[in-house]
């Protein structure tokens, strides 16, 4: 059911008489820089919407006390003539899964990690903070990256409550960085940072209407985030614009990026990035999409969008913008993932197929667990204050607190099979090196050069980009880029029956994110501007379920 909301109540506030709802970083920087208004009444503006807003949305887990006096300090440095970069302040958000080292907390959601003390800011947040940019708060997520349930209420944390989607609120916002796309969304900042393994940063921008770009993993700093997957974690920027988020990468991304396999078996490789001049320098309008090449992988990608009886609407609208994209120049083609049968589920996204069937030893979960055992545990070793130590002490906790975490099946709403992949990752402790190591190799040269490589070769040359839908197709295309490791990006297209926001996907090799920029926003300029939320349903208070549903339910 789809009702209207009362949008009178949720007006965005003036910032001193002035209309920043979806306003772009740059124009918010030439306000600041004419003085309309200074950072801090910037701030105060953010956090009166953060008052108004969050209560349905649940995006933010909680706000910086010291956000304020950072603002004001940042505007005396601009009064003096010191204005350190375009982000010079300008408020953002982080996932909570991101390590600060200030009054707020960093728990990935869970309250088992409440109180916990990191030694010091996550690489990016140093960044960001050293460019000028305000914190401003942590962004809600599903707890533990969506890391502990096989079935569950998407957007759901302990701390953070359901974070819901603000387009209909009876909706989920994506996850696992559902709070970074929701709050930007929202405009209850300017732009936001997320965390990806497979999906995280793609599938929240795709159902909030705001530009998701998942960096080549070792393109930004992972130092600090409480880990998943390294082999496949990174941190992108979410912005209402492919300028915002060009911008926000300019400032994160390292210079020298290591390409890491974490294993000293495999080897690491450490490489000079690429990209001629700044990101920015790479933003386009639809004119370039003349000449352009682009390809569709169609088997069990399209091939699964084309069939998929409930996402019609959203099939037909992206066949639609292919043909504008065509119409404006641009070559698009079929092709194929030579491996697509093999690691692709023709029932959608699934992590543990490979090999052809489900739950193989040669899948990306095979990998996933093995590294968040191990990896989580180094992560909470290296906190200077804790109370949990291991995966164990937080399972251990879950199940005490069940009425409240859902540690044990059935005894929380949020988690009806409770704690299942945390249990699984406990499992992988005791097998052989060899299981693992099999498992990596073999997802990595399914997806890259049996994958996105070679579907993107063509006539000796490679293509511009893969185009994919996000959530037609189940979220498979999404899942090979993940496993690969490789970059990309999503810009909004339309909203579908259901009052859910849904765009197109570009894939790019690895390094190759200026080509993301360059594409993505000649599309974005084809498409026009993103629809702001509606907040239908605004009431809603249901638990929006993703995963594989158990046999028998298990609600309490």
């Amino acid at each position: 059911m789809i009702t209207n909301a009362p949008k009178s109540c949720l007006r965005m506030p003036r910032c001193h008489g002035i209309e920043i709802e979806e306003c772009s970083i740059p124009q918010l920087h030439d306000y600041l820089s004419k003085a309309v208004f200074t950072s801090k009444e910037l701030v105060q503006c953010y956090l009166r919407r953060i008052e108004l807003v969050n209560p349905y949305v649940k995006a933010v887990i909680e706000t910086n006390p010291d956000a304020l006096d950072i603002a004001d300090k940042l505007d005396k440095e601009r009064k003096n003539g010191n204005v350190r970069t375009i982000l010079h302040g300008i408020p953002f958000i982080v996932k909570d899964n991101i390590a600060t080292k200030d009054k707020m907390q960093t728990t990935a959601g869970c309250a088992a990690l409440a109180g916990t003390i990191v030694p010091g800011d996550a690489r990016v947040v140093t960044l960001l903070r050293e460019a000028g940019a305000v914190l401003l708060g942590k962004a809600n997520l599903s707890e533990f990256a969506s890391m502990r349930a096989s079935y569950y209420a998407e957007g759901y944390s302990s701390r953070g409550g359901q974070n819901r989607n603000p387009y209909n609120l009876a909706h989920h916002p994506g996850g696992s960085s559902s709070g970074s796309a929701s709050s930007l969304a929202s405009n209850m900042c300017a732009f936001s940072i997320g965390t990806e393994t497979d999906g995280s940063i793609m599938f929240p921008a795709d159902r909030n209407a705001v530009i998701g770009l998942k960096p080549t993993v070792g393109l930004t700093s992972t130092m600090g985030v409480i880990p998943e997957s390294p082999s496949m974690d990174t941190i992108g920027p979410f912005g209402r614009s492919v300028e915002d988020a060009a911008i926000v990468l300019d400032i994160i991304h390292e210079r020298r990026a290591t390409t890491d396999t974490h294993i000293d078996r495999l080897g690491s490789i450490s490489v000079q990035i690429s990209c001629p001049g700044l990101y920015t320098s790479w933003l386009s309008k639809k004119d370039v999409l003349k000449g352009a090449r682009f390809g569709m992988p169609w088997k069990r990608v399209w091939e699964i969008a084309s069939k998929n009886a409930t996402k019609g609407l959203e099939y037909d609208s992206l066949m639609e913008l292919i043909e504008k994209i065509e119409k404006a120049g641009a070559l698009v083609m079929k092709v194929n993932f030579p491996s697509a049968e093999e690691i692709i589920s023709p029932g959608g996204w699934d992590w543990e197929f490979g090999d052809g069937k489900t739950e193989s030893r040669l899948s990306e979960f095979e990998v996933v667990r093995t590294e968040f055992y191990r990896n989580l545990r180094s992560y909470l070793s290296g906190l200077e204050e804790n109370k949990s130590c291991s995966l164990e002490d937080v399972v251990a906790y879950n199940i005490q607190h069940s009425t409240q975490e859902g540690g044990v099946p059935g005894t929380h709403p949020a988690w009806p099979t409770g704690q299942d992949n945390f249990e699984k990752c406990l499992e992988s402790k005791d097998w052989p090196e060899d299981i693992y190591l099999k498992a990596l190799e073999y997802i990595r040269r399914k997806s890259r050069d049996e994958g996105i490589d070679a579907a993107l070769r063509f006539e000796g040359d490679n293509l511009d980009g893969l185009l994919v839908p996000l959530q037609a197709d189940g979220g498979v295309a999404c899942s090979v880029a993940a496993k690969a490791g490789y970059p990309m990006i999503t810009v909004p297209v339309a909203i579908n029956d259901i009052g859910v926001p849904f765009g197109i996907g570009i894939i790019q090799t690895a390094f190759k994110e200026h080509l993301l920029v360059r594409y993505g926003s000649a599309i974005e300029d084809l498409v026009g501007r993103r629809t702001a939320p509606r907040f239908l349903n605004l009431e809603a208070d249901n638990y929006p379920y993703v995963g594989t549903p158990p046999e028998k339910a298990l609600l309490p």
